[in-house]
């Protein structure tokens, strides 16, 4: 169960941060047509950009925080415990394993 939530989750995020990659091009590909027709000046059109990337780059973590909220284990099921559980384990001797 919790590895199909992991993996969900990380499709949304994943999904979440191509969106915005896709807005960052589209939202720079529109201030290049802008500087290119005269109504804004490179100046501006720079000034825009970094505007842009920042807010991406804002989105981007926002997502990345968002993904790693912590479980409420106290709202879980005893099958759920058990396979968090068994989660835990399996990372763990992972871990051991690779010599961490």
């Amino acid at each position: 169960m919790f590895e199909s939530i992991s993996e969900d989750l990380k499709k949304v995020v994943l999904t979440g941060i191509g969106a915005v990659a896709v807005t960052y091009e589209k939202g720079k590909e529109v201030i290049e047509q802008l500087v290119k027709k005269g109504e804004i000046t490179v100046e501006q059109g720079k000034a825009l950009s970094e505007e842009l990337k920042h807010h991406m780059k804002d989105a981007v973590k926002e997502a990345e925080l968002k993904s790693k909220k912590p479980i409420d284990v106290s709202t879980l099921s005893q099958e759920e415990l058990t396979e968090l559980k068994r989660q835990i384990e399996k990372v763990e001797k992972e871990h051991e394993a690779d010599g961490e």
